[in-house]
């Protein structure tokens, strides 16, 4: 697989509470150079992004809800909204995790609509496509919960679901932290329930070439990283990745 192909695949990503405007432009730089899919960064910073970025190709994406998914849908939906007319192309909202914990699945589901609606209305005043990808922290969740979730993201008429925030701080009884990022054994589950006509956004952990392709083999056509450059500065044009014609 060509380098410019796994670029078009990253949301080059900057979420770190202490990002600042010269690391946010140095970010947009780098995305440019690569030919990354889009940045993703916070809401605060997406009239800069979509300024430096106007005519690159690389689209902006900013986080919704970020990082718990605790706030109430109208909340969520003004916020993309707000997002969209600042310039965002992408916004990646984060469940009510709660509630899918609960069970209470058409919570989940009136939530991604809410967002998936502000995006859709916002998108079409701007002009723009509005891609909404979900994330489901999957840390969290228990397979079973999982599908359910991925099938509220279908029923609602989101464009991808996506692992993980990256910020999930999930311990195990015996208060030692656990995995909090994007599996294999997850992407391929999203996967498997979304099909082919639905984005699987893998994020959270993935910072080098070899992490990337098993995210790829398992399903993913979507990468979330901060460690994009590394990725593409240490690619190896030669591999051969299952499922994509390269």
């Amino acid at each position: 697989m060509e380098k410019k192909t796994i670029a078009s695949m990253i949301d080059h990503t900057l979420l770190a509470p202490e990002a600042g405007m010269k690391k946010i432009t140095t970010l947009c730089s780098e995305a440019v150079k690569y030919t990354f899919a889009s940045v993703c960064i916070n809401p605060v910073y997406v009239k800069k992004a979509a300024e430096l970025l106007a005519g690159s190709g690389v689209h902006v994406c900013t986080v919704i809800g970020f990082p718990l998914g605790a706030v109430p849908p109208e909340d969520k939906a003004e916020e993309t909204a707000r997002a969209v007319r600042n310039g965002a192309d992408e916004a990646d909202m984060v469940i009510d995790i709660g509630a899918a914990l609960d069970g209470r699945f058409d919570d989940v589901q009136a939530d991604i609509a809410a967002v998936v609606k502000a995006a859709g209305k916002e998108g079409k005043t701007a002009g723009r496509s509005i891609i909404v990808k979900v994330i489901l922290e999957t840390c969290f969740l228990d397979d079973k919960t999982i599908v359910t979730c991925c099938k509220c993201a279908m029923n609602a008429g989101a464009d991808f679901v996506k692992t993980s925030t990256g910020f999930a701080s999930p311990k195990g009884i015996d208060g030692e932290p656990l995995p909090n990022g994007a599996s294999v054994h997850h992407v391929a589950l999203m996967r498997e329930t979304v099909g082919k006509d639905m984005g699987v956004k893998a994020s959270g952990g993935i910072r080098s070439a070899r992490t990337a392709i098993n995210m790829l083999e398992a399903g993913a056509n979507r990468i979330g990283t901060s460690g994009g450059v590394n990725i593409i500065e240490t690619w190896d044009e030669n591999i051969l990745i299952k499922g994509y014609d390269c």
